[in-house]
């Protein structure tokens, strides 16, 4: 049965007064912080608007995130195992942190074969430390004796692009430094000639001594020029009270909006088109409201900030 928002969205194209600007993506956040809920961890469902065919950006949390999916009736007649069986076509997983895995672990036994796409240093810690049968039952493709063979691990390569089978999606990685050396990814999504930035966890390159997000931004940059990039979903952890040598791997306001700068430069000063996503949150006291206070005040480039919520859908245009 198809969902019903599809069928409602569908109705939307041609009735509504701004038809013309068809939504670009459909994004599902079943998840959005980073911690300590482990009912709401980073996981995001995404599609090409008017399409059923999603992948999900890391696995946090699913099941109470379907959970509120199935609240707001955007499926029609579907339950969160349904939807997870049906609708989620692939897994891309940023990194291997339990907080962006352990939904996908937790919820495996529910699930149907499809393929689990990771730098291979993200599939050697699911292949070896989590998908085994001392910690849980080798629900994957490679490993522990007997292999269930459910998820197929897919190994993806820097900036080389995918294209998925049963879905409209092309999805490139971007490798990222979290905590150097250990790798993180950014997933670059496309669905003709729209973009979506989703990054996992990361630090700044100033902290991590990298140039992966710099490589990153001059890889995305003529897109924003373009237009064509809809999105950018990138994480702000911690308030601008937490000292550079205890972020291990993540940003603050002051480092994201550094790193926002140098974006903008390369996108001569466009930037401010796209819509920036404040994800990854962390539950420090205060984190959220000071984070949101500090991006405020230092946004002197008026970027579009957003916060996506658990639950809620976002149509990109």
């Amino acid at each position: 049965m198809k969902p019903l928002f599809t069928f409602l969205f569908s109705i939307a194209v041609f009735t509504h007064p701004f038809a013309q600007k068809a939504n670009s993506f459909t994004i599902l956040p079943l998840g959005v912080k980073g911690g300590l809920d482990e009912s709401n961890l980073s996981a995001y469902m995404i599609a090409a608007a008017g399409s059923d065919n999603y992948i999900c950006l890391d696995a946090g949390t699913i099941n109470a995130g379907l959970q509120k999916i199935v609240a707001s009736k955007l499926f029609y007649g579907s339950n969160a195992e349904d939807i997870q069986k049906k609708y989620i076509k692939a897994y891309f997983i940023s990194h291997a942190h339990l907080d962006h895995v352990a939904g996908l672990i937790m919820n495996s036994p529910n699930d149907i074969a499809k393929p689990i796409y990771a730098l291979p240093s993200v599939i050697d810690v699911l292949k070896n430390q989590y998908f085994t049968w001392k910690s849980w039952a080798n629900f994957g493709s490679e490993g522990d004796l007997p292999i269930l063979n459910k998820y197929t691990y897919q190994l993806v390569n820097n900036n080389k692009a995918i294209d998925l089978p049963n879905t409209e999606l092309t999805v490139t990685p971007f490798v990222l430094s979290h905590v150097k050396p250990y790798e993180s990814t950014a997933f670059l999504i496309r669905n003709k000639n729209n973009y979506v930035l989703y990054l996992g966890d990361t630090g700044a390159d100033v902290v991590e001594k990298s140039k992966q997000l710099d490589a990153l931004w001059q890889a995305i940059a003529e897109k924003i020029k373009a237009g064509q990039l809809k999105a950018i979903f990138i994480e702000v952890s911690f308030d601008n009270s937490i000292p550079d040598k205890s972020l291990f791997g993540h940003l603050t306001p002051r480092l994201l909006m550094q790193e926002m700068i140098s974006l903008n430069k390369y996108a001569d000063g466009l930037l401010k088109n796209t819509p920036i996503y404040v994800t990854h949150i962390k539950p420090c006291a205060n984190c959220e409201s000071n984070i949101k206070k500090e991006l405020m005040e230092a946004n002197l480039l008026g970027l579009s900030l957003f916060y996506p919520e658990q639950g809620k859908i976002i149509q990109l245009h």
